[in-house]
């Protein structure tokens, strides 16, 4: 859902002076190869596309046989599912355990409007929710105005996009980036962003309709001007539909609406499909990062920046924002991996999207926007140790070359 709105301990500022205009240009996610005009819509769906996103023969339905029979292994019927059925929250129809998750493709159901309208799912936590230093916190980073992404978005930023889902509350969003899959090289499918823009937590289960967009509203249009806009300056590489996705199992067992319980695992891997096309995403938007792993602590890192698309006021989702700062440290719990904090003034809405730093001239991938204050000042997410290799992995080895 949306950063996690956790007011802690006030310190005085710690970021230091940034080469803003050099460290963007370092930390530009340019695509290097095609453009999007570039892409064959026309293209047929492969033929050994995976279930959720494969077309398949049951009357039309856009379920395929496997996909169908998995539904209805949870009591659910395929063609209520799709004529409305999905719209059941009642507890015991929620699936939630990691085995669990369905998405099958509802062909139409993103429409232009409805992504204008999905919001930003709201989390939040009380000041009594969080002590003011809890473990390796550092004083609290002073805020960083988060700044508009150019424009066109394929050209400066091609691997970040939006994900759009469906949970008990409406139409949500968050955000995602598309990166490398060691197993399929130059051919990923995978997309990275945050648990809990895919699982609601203890008390809930998986998300559903979940779709990425590469690149959405790649000019930056304004609300007005996209009520007019052509489909491909909305979704430039088309929509992809999730037919799996992985998160922590901490993120299942802990994560929480409020008091920030497991935010430290908060991040999650989707594997995706064209509802359109045969190329693998990688191919189709012309880049991806590698997912750095090492865990750098905070104190060797001179920078990171975090993409994303805020739709909490002041921001209304449409458009890319980023902040570039030097992160800090912040302990949610003792116990638990410490986690990254950057100043930052984006809000709801660019949860889950990724945090970068540049390696010996190379952009990666080291986290993703899980938590902030109500006052939107600064941003936190998550480590990105052996547990989020390993649902990596998983990911690359079962899925990634489906």
């Amino acid at each position: 859902m949306r950063s996690i709105r956790a007011p802690f301990g006030r310190g005085s500022g710690r970021r230091a002076a940034l080469a803003a205009t050099g460290l963007a240009a370092a930390l530009a996610l340019t695509a290097t190869a095609c453009g999007p005009s570039d892409d064959n819509a026309s293209d047929k769906p492969d033929a050994t596309t995976s279930q959720g996103a494969d077309k398949g023969s049951d009357s039309g339905s856009g379920l395929p046989g496997d996909l169908a029979d998995r539904l209805k292994e949870h009591g659910i019927d395929p063609d209520k599912w799709k004529n409305g059925a999905w719209k059941n929250w009642n507890k015991d129809d929620w699936l939630r355990e990691a085995k669990d998750f369905v998405n099958p493709v509802i062909d139409g159901l993103w429409k232009p409007e409805r992504m204008r309208k999905a919001k930003d799912p709201n989390k939040t936590i009380a000041a009594k929710d969080a002590a003011a230093d809890q473990g390796a916190t550092d004083p609290e980073p002073s805020p960083v105005r988060a700044k508009p992404e150019k424009t066109p978005y394929h050209e400066n930023a091609a691997p970040v996009g939006k994900i759009f889902f469906d949970s008990p509350e409406g139409s949500m969003v968050c955000s995602g980036t598309v990166v490398k899959d060691p197993r399929n090289p130059g051919k990923s499918n995978l997309v990275w962003t945050a648990g809990h823009c895919v699982h609601a937590g203890s008390k809930g289960g998986w998300y559903r309709n979940i779709t990425f967009v590469p690149s959405y509203n790649d000019l930056g249009k304004s609300e007005a001007e996209l009520s007019n806009a052509a489909p491909q300056e909305i979704a430039p590489y088309g929509q992809w539909w999730a037919d799996w996705v992985s998160t922590s199992g901490e993120w299942i067992d802990q994560g929480a609406a409020s008091g920030g319980a497991g935010a430290p695992y908060d991040y999650a891997v989707m594997h995706v499909k064209p509802q359109q096309g045969s190329k693998s995403l990688e191919e189709t938007v012309g880049n991806a990062l590698d997912v750095d792993f090492s865990t750098p602590s905070a104190t060797s890192v001179g920078s990171m920046g975090a993409w994303g698309y805020p739709a909490a006021p002041p921001f209304n989702g449409l458009t890319m924002h980023k902040c570039i700062d030097k992160p800090g440290r912040l302990s949610l719990d003792p116990a638990q991996p410490t986690m990254y904090r950057i100043g930052c003034t984006m809000t709801g809405g660019s949860s889950g999207g990724g945090w970068f730093r540049v390696v010996d001239g190379k952009t990666e991938l080291v986290s993703n926007t899980s938590i902030g204050p109500a006052e939107n000042t600064w941003l936190a997410g998550p480590q990105l140790g052996s547990g989020a290799k390993q649902v990596f992995d998983m990911m690359s080895e079962k899925y990634g070359a489906q």
